[in-house]
């Protein structure tokens, strides 16, 4: 596992959880188009690049059998009363994987999450969209692992 696929991968995975949301595609309707279709090919002359199966697989998976959880969590995260629902798509499917690896992968740093999503969304969005993902996202790691940001 490279650090480049598994940023290739958090970007499928933004793109699965979009296309199952606004397309109501399943599981494993969405691995076999990934995995056949996207990952590591070329579309209309853009290339995807090689991603990490199992990470994409594992997180996608992880987001749908624990979506409520990470919504609950979101909408606390969220100011100003400002309900995920009402978040665009792809945002809502950024703060719904950003979410998951924090509340369920404590394998992976905080920094590394944030950071990665930060970045996923700067291949869709400006600097506005990228800043409200990258404080969401701080506070949902506050919450979710609190003795990170523990004095030390």
């Amino acid at each position: 596992m490279s650090v480049e696929e598994r940023s290739a991968a958090r970007l499928a995975i933004v793109q699965a959880l979009y296309q199952m949301e606004v397309a109501g595609k399943g599981l494993n309707e969405i691995y076999a188009e990934f995995e056949v279709h996207w990952i590591g090919r070329e579309i209309e002359g853009v290339q995807y690049k090689p991603a990490e199966l199992q990470f994409f697989r594992d997180i996608v998976k992880g987001v749908l059998d624990n979506q409520a959880t990470i919504d609950r969590a979101l909408d606390q995260a969220l100011q100003g009363g400002w309900p995920l629902q009402r978040i665009e798509s792809v945002m809502r499917a950024i703060l719904r994987a950003g979410g998951f690896e924090l509340g369920f992968r404590r394998d992976i740093p905080v920094k590394v999450v944030i950071k990665e999503y930060v970045d996923v969304a700067g291949a869709f969005f400006g600097a506005t969209e990228s800043g409200m993902i990258n404080a969401v996202l701080d506070r949902l790691a506050r919450q979710a692992r609190p003795e990170h940001f523990a004095e030390k």
